[in-house]
């Protein structure tokens, strides 16, 4: 049964049974809240089988759907890239994809990583949704490498500090300003 069948149910309790029921057949189990109201509970559910339900697709994807032109890196000299790159990034930004953790990189290397990488990594994307937002940390994979790159440039002192303490045999880098200045004019999330 689809979300949409769902909705069309006019008795509210109908409904949250019917998502639940959806919701534990792709494998989902749900503890009871005798304390939340029955509209918060119903929003919740409805995101959660919107989301199991979707299939996943890439920003670059829904950026040529949109009829958004990526012209390859090697295609736009230095002269072109920076007022590609912002219009990237604001396209992005109305589909509900944020960058985070920028400023190391140049704007070539941005475009790069975005255009061969960032951009092309499937996920679940749901631009149409404004309580939905899809963020791409130039940090955040994880790697040794990144973690190197967020303590290096984007760390402040209390995570660095708690970091040390926590993971005593990982290297400190010293800190250092990034090179580029970036972020804080990306677009940011309504979400926060």
């Amino acid at each position: 049964m689809t979300l949409t069948n769902i909705l069309e149910e006019p008795n509210q309790e109908k409904r949250i049974q019917r998502m639940r029921e959806e919701i534990e057949k792709l494998g989902g189990v749900f503890s009871t809240d005798a304390d939340m109201p029955a509209d918060l509970e119903e929003e919740f559910l409805k995101h959660v089988l919107e989301y199991e339900q979707s299939k996943p697709t890439s920003v670059f994807r829904l950026l040529e759907n949109a009829g958004f032109e990526i012209p390859a890196p090697d295609a736009l000299d230095d002269s072109q890239l920076p007022l590609r790159l912002e219009e990237l990034v604001h396209k992005m930004a109305s589909m509900g994809a944020y960058l985070l953790n920028t400023n190391h990189l140049s704007d070539r290397e941005l475009y790069e990583y975005l255009y061969n990488e960032g951009l092309r990594e499937e996920a679940m994307l749901f631009p149409e949704n404004p309580s939905y937002a899809y963020m791409i940390d130039l940090t955040g994979s994880g790697s040794a490498e990144d973690m190197h790159l967020y303590l290096k440039y984007y760390a402040d002192e209390d995570f660095r500090s708690r970091w040390a303490k926590d993971w005593p045999e990982d290297p400190m880098p010293p800190h250092e300003d990034p090179s580029f200045d970036r972020d804080r004019k990306l677009p940011k999330s309504p979400l926060g």
